[in-house]
């Protein structure tokens, strides 16, 4: 049943864990753009006015509600570079969900919600990052855009989540 209790574990879970599953996801994204020789990198977390800039993260007013990142160059750039740095994101959530998991099986970490809600965040950011679709704003998720590379439609290389903005 669900208890007043609940209500400070979901909003635990939204505003703290849903962000940082966020934050994980973007690194993704950017660990395999900086590996290809990516430059001009920059991660936005939420969505709204900035709040403020920390180096190359910008903060935004709703910082749980979703993130991007940009770049502008890539040394190396063929498909399967896009490819990687398309699925990075939900690779670096699967990673570090198997990582999670693993501490907490192992009693390095102490069985808890935090830890569950972690858990479920991520699966839920690798099923619709992967889940072949187009966001409100018309961008593919980074599993329509890999797939279109692929099968070469892909006319621009942006997703919901990472921008490449080659000029």
């Amino acid at each position: 049943m669900f208890g007043i209790y609940d209500v400070w574990k979901f909003l635990l879970a939204f505003f703290l864990i849903l962000p940082v599953v966020t934050f994980i996801h973007l690194i993704g994204h950017i660990f395999f753009v900086k590996l290809f020789g990516g430059k001009g990198v920059r991660i936005v977390i939420g969505c709204g006015t900035k709040l403020y800039t920390l180096g190359k993260i910008e903060i935004r007013k709703f910082y749980f509600g979703s993130g991007g990142c940009e770049f502008s160059y890539l040394k190396f750039e063929n498909r399967l570079t896009h490819s990687l740095i398309f699925l990075g994101g939900s690779l670096f959530n699967l990673l570090s969900l198997i990582l999670v998991n693993t501490l907490v099986k192992t009693k390095t970490l102490e069985v808890s919600m935090f830890w569950d809600q972690f858990i479920y965040f991520s699966f839920y950011f690798i099923f619709f990052s992967l889940f072949p679709m187009d966001d409100p704003a018309g961008l593919p998720s980074d599993g329509k855009a890999a797939y279109l590379l692929w099968k070469k439609k892909m006319k621009n290389k942006a997703t919901d989540d990472c921008q490449y903005n080659k000029d």
